[in-house]
C-alpha cells in the first residue's frame, strides 16, 4: 500500500533531520577551525588586502552559512524516494569536507597556494552539489547560494594574500619564543 506521508509527518521529518544536520554542519566546522586560524604570528605578519574585513565578519558569516546548510541538508535529506537524494547529500558531503580542510592548509601548514586551490575545488564542487541538491528541492539550493557566493569571496581573498604577500610570509612562525641562558 503507497500512502503519501501527511503534511505533518513532512514537518516533523525536516524538524528532525534539522536538529540533526544543523548541529553537525556546525560541529564539522567548529572541528576544522581548530586545526588553524589567524591567531599566530605568521598571520599577523602578512600584509592584509584592501578587501579582508574585519575579524568578527568571519565569525558571524561561517555561523550563518553552517546554519544556512544545515538546513539545506535537512531538506533534501528528509526528501524521501526524491530521485538523486542521495548522490546530492554524498557529493555535498566529500565537497564540504574537502572545504573545510582550507583553515589547515591556510592557517595551519601556512600555505596559501594550495589553500586557494582547495577554494577552487570547493567552488567546482559546490556548484555540482548545488545543481544534484537543486533537482531535490528547489529550497534546498536557494539556501547554498550564499555559500556559494561567500566561497567567492573567499577565493578573491585568498588570491589577494598571495598578491600581497608573494614571498609567503614568515613560514614557521608560530609565535613560540625559545629562551636560552648562559
Amino acid at each position: 500500500m503507497n500512502v503519501l506521508a501527511s503534511p505533518a509527518q513532512l514537518r516533523a521529518s525536516f524538524l528532525r533531520w534539522a536538529l540533526f544536520m544543523v548541529p553537525l554542519v556546525l560541529l564539522v566546522g567548529f572541528f576544522a577551525s581548530q586545526f588553524g586560524g589567524p591567531d599566530t604570528a605568521w598571520f599577523a605578519g602578512l600584509v592584509k588586502p584592501a578587501i579582508y574585513p574585519p575579524p568578527v565578519v568571519f565569525g558571524i558569516v561561517w555561523t550563518g552559512l553552517f546554519v544556512l546548510i544545515g538546513l539545506s541538508l535537512a531538506l533534501v535529506a528528509s526528501a524521501w524516494g526524491a530521485p538523486g537524494r542521495g548522490l546530492a547529500l554524498i557529493v555535498f558531503a566529500v565537497h564540504f569536507l574537502v572545504t573545510q580542510s582550507w583553515s589547515a592548509v591556510f592557517f595551519g601548514m601556512q600555505e596559501m597556494g594550495i589553500a586557494l586551490m582547495v577554494i577552487g575545488f570547493g567552488i567546482v564542487s559546490l556548484a555540482v552539489a548545488l545543481a544534484l541538491v537543486w533537482r531535490v528541492r528547489r529550497t534546498a539550493g536557494l539556501l547554498l547560494l550564499p555559500y556559494l557566493a561567500w566561497l567567492c569571496f573567499a577565493a578573491a581573498l585568498n588570491y589577494q594574500f598571495i598578491a600581497e604577500n608573494p614571498d609567503g610570509g614568515q613560514r614557521g612562525l608560530d609565535g613560540a619564543a625559545t629562551k636560552v641562558e648562559f
